[in-house]
């Protein structure tokens, strides 16, 4: 009964996922958003981070691995493997989440965990920055890299940008889109969805997110 329960729940908290994440495919898009990411500094800092990030064998060939569970939305992959923990860029400590998106045919969590380099689509990575970077958003600084640690590029009315920076961050909070606006739906106010990740950086909460 006790793992009948367990299941319906881990069922329950995908479907939730599915329909949040789902919703920011449709985030308001912004004519009027200016330009918050992408610009030199930013993919700097996004190199400088994936490199910080092979270090710790959280990306590359050396990566040490997690359990792969089934995610099942856009923008992330079908099945997903995600790591947190702290780490130190240009003498900050900052909480960093590595997500890994699995995509393909025959996709799955056992065929993801045979052979991790031919699903593996992107790499999203959310790391919270020093203090007064983005203080509207928590300080977290957004990046999706391929594979090889490249950073995706995205269209938008603004033209084309590479995703590093603040995604997409609005002049209002009514006009954020991408990672902000999906990720601040998220309980307590961390920005973080899975309620097994806690961010230790923050204080204790009765309840993580």
């Amino acid at each position: 009964m006790k793992k009948h329960i367990t299941k319906t729940l881990a069922i329950v908290f995908s479907l939730y996922l599915i329909i949040v994440l789902n919703a920011c495919q449709t985030s308001p898009a912004s004519t009027s958003m200016h330009r918050p990411a992408g610009g030199p500094e930013d993919v700097h800092y996004a190199r400088q981070l994936w490199q910080a990030l092979q270090e710790k064998q959280l990306v590359g060939e050396q990566a040490r691995t997690s359990k792969p569970f089934f995610g099942g939305a856009k923008p992330h992959g079908m099945i997903l493997e995600v790591m947190a923990q702290n780490l130190m860029l240009n003498k900050h400590t900052g909480f960093v989440i590595v997500k890994k998106n699995y995509n393909g045919d025959q996709v799955s969590v056992a065929n993801v965990e045979r052979d991790r380099k031919r699903y593996l689509s992107s790499i999203t990575v959310m790391y919270q920055r020093e203090a007064g970077y983005d203080p509207d958003n928590q300080n977290w600084f957004w990046v999706k890299y391929q594979p090889d640690g490249q950073l995706f590029e995205k269209n938008t009315p603004m033209g084309r940008f590479l995703m590093a920076g603040k995604i997409m961050k609005g002049k209002t909070p009514e006009q954020n889109g991408g990672c902000i606006y999906c990720h601040r739906s998220a309980g307590g106010g961390d920005y973080i969805f899975y309620p097994n990740i806690h961010n230790p950086n923050i204080g204790n909460k009765n309840q993580t997110h």
